[in-house]
């Protein structure tokens, strides 16, 4: 009988779900006992702001580092916190279908955006939120916070914010979306790139695992997820940029295509790119790359370096 797989993951209560959620449905696909190991990241031992800690990559290291020295045989990230480039050694066996990858509010008295007063504060630890909130111009007050799931949540609670804003994936993987007061439309607050979505890693030269892993991929939310991805590679930005991307794949006239939205905010909200390309979906990084020379030939570098 074979040994159960070592999958590395996060002890936090949302990458265990995450994690946990795979691992039953790797055990389901393949027959594979799944065991989960508990590995601390650079970002879960600080709380400390995700760019003084060196931005892309603070949740991802470790667990990379483990995969490497062979601690563990597989990994579970959350996709956005992947840095773009390839890390040598590794790659991304399964992309598991996505969750909805749009940003929701969670207020006080169960109010919407529009709904709060003036003045109002609401909680982010995103640069990327923190800018298209404030481009709204509803004359709210941002305040960055870091911690969990329960932490920001527990901040509208006690009163110390009026309103939090976090991805709907989290929650909806913990359970939680009756605590949810409005999902935002990302006409107003566009999502980060690949948010929602689940990276599985394992090593490159681990052949078997690779293909046993591919059982979990969902070709149509690795797609949209590439050609986020190479949008945000393109801007050379990271995941606490104050960009947003959203693609979907759709059927075309000529067979499938990918539709991606895109956009750079500067971070006090004063300036806002957004633009969209389409492509058929084996192009799907390309549409990512010439969406990106399109909003960089409208200024996006500069928004970007307002960060």
């Amino acid at each position: 009988m074979s040994s159960p797989l070592r999958l590395g993951t996060r002890a936090s209560a949302l990458a265990l779900t995450q994690s946990g959620h795979v691992a039953q449905e790797l055990t389901r696909s393949t027959g594979r006992e799944v065991e989960l190991v508990h590995v601390a990241t650079k970002g879960d031992v600080s709380s400390a702001a995700i760019a003084q800690l060196g931005g892309t990559g603070v949740f991802v290291t470790a667990l990379r580092d483990a995969l490497l020295a062979d601690g563990v045989d597989l990994a579970v990230h959350s996709y956005k916190d992947l840095p773009t480039a390839p890390a040598e050694g590794l790659v991304i066996a399964a992309v598991p279908p996505r969750q909805d990858p749009r940003d929701i509010l969670v207020a006080r008295d169960g109010l919407t955006l529009g709904e709060l007063p003036e003045g109002s504060r609401v909680g982010t630890g995103s640069p990327r939120r923190m800018s298209q909130l404030r481009a709204l111009g509803l004359g709210l007050e941002v305040v960055p916070i870091r911690g969990n799931v329960d932490t920001r949540i527990g901040k509208v609670a006690s009163g110390e914010l009026d309103a939090v804003v976090l991805a709907r994936a989290g929650l909806a993987r913990l359970d939680r979306l009756a605590e949810v007061t409005e999902v935002l439309d990302p006409l107003s607050v566009l999502p980060a790139p690949a948010q929602g979505a689940l990276a599985v890693e394992c090593r490159a030269d681990d052949t078997g695992l690779v293909e046993l892993l591919s059982a979990l991929d969902h070709p149509d939310t690795r797609t949209a997820v590439a050609a986020e991805r190479a949008l945000l590679a393109a801007l050379e930005a990271g995941c606490t940029a104050p960009v947003g991307a959203l693609a979907e794949v759709a059927e075309g006239d000529d067979g499938d295509e990918v539709y991606l939205r895109g956009l750079v905010a500067a971070l006090d909200g004063s300036d806002t790119v957004r633009l969209s390309a389409t492509g058929p979906t084996p192009e799907a990084q390309e549409v990512g790359r010439r969406l990106a020379a399109e909003l960089l030939d409208l200024g996006a570098a500069g928004l970007m370096g307002d960060t």
